[in-house]
């Protein structure tokens, strides 16, 4: 008997997770070595055990989707196919992510028979058959909305999703998009606006973006900072404030109608 599928399965959902791990080991070709519900486990994982298929949320804790297909891409991991389920069909985040060798991108919600069927056929084909997404048409059937669209933004930067950083930076652009004048009153208003939703400190929002942002750019990711805003606005040693930060992603999403 043929030897089955080895898949592993890394998405933060822990629903979900289970739904897809059932819909493989109750297949005759394929089964599930090992789930990972953040980043940092489906790396140690992928260098721990010989996989044929991973499968990989993009937004998820510790180490995000982006930031796992760069390791398994630096550390020359083995692993025969990659399938991303996102829930993202950002254009620049679909771009980025079939540049890191994924086979297969599909957008959630999804059909797990799909999913299934996608596992076999991957199993089976050559190297270049699925670099094409099935995200043709995406935009005339899904409207992003503006949270899905700072997500891209901040996955492509290199925020992770599990920093507090993270949440208080989402709000602030949402808030400066609304209100543009509360850039100007970033430390008297914006701050304890932020703050006041989350029941936190001012101070507390001001220290942890501003560690967001030490994150992007300890993670190396400039070239993906330049390339959102459209020019080569900074180096590894030229970080934004706090406020050019919110102010330049606010500006960008206006400007694309978000």
């Amino acid at each position: 008997m043929k030897d089955k599928i080895r898949v592993i399965v890394a998405e933060d959902n822990k629903i979900l997770a289970q739904q897809i791990c059932q819909t493989i080991d109750n297949s005759d070709f394929a089964q599930v070595i090992a789930i990972a519900h953040n980043g940092r486990e489906a790396v140690e994982h992928l260098r721990e055990m010989h996989t044929d298929v991973l499968i990989l949320d993009l937004v998820m804790p510790v180490i995000d989707g982006i930031g796992v297909l760069e390791i398994i891409q630096s550390e020359k991991i083995a692993i025969s196919r990659i399938m991303v389920l996102s829930a993202i069909g950002h254009e620049d985040i679909i771009r980025r992510v079939m540049s890191l060798n994924v086979h297969y991108y599909m957008i959630k919600p999804f059909d797990l028979k799909i999913v299934l069927s996608r596992i076999k056929s991957m199993s089976t084909q050559e190297e270049d058959i699925f670099i094409s997404a099935p995200v043709k048409n995406y935009n005339d059937r899904h409207k992003k909305s503006l949270d899905e669209n700072i997500t891209s933004i901040f996955l492509l930067i290199g925020i992770p999703a599990h920093i507090k950083g993270y949440q208080f930076l989402r709000i602030a652009v949402k808030k400066v998009m609304e209100t543009p004048t509360l850039i100007n009153a970033i430390t008297k208003e914006l701050y304890p606006c932020v703050a006041e939703e989350f029941e936190t400190t001012p101070s507390k929002v001001e220290r942890a973006i501003r560690h967001a942002i030490e994150v992007a750019w300890s993670r190396g990711k400039i070239e993906n900072i330049n390339e959102i805003f459209g020019y080569n606005i900074y180096t590894k040693n030229d970080k934004p404030s706090n406020g050019e930060f919110i102010a330049l992603i606010a500006d960008k999403l206006t400007i694309e109608g978000a």
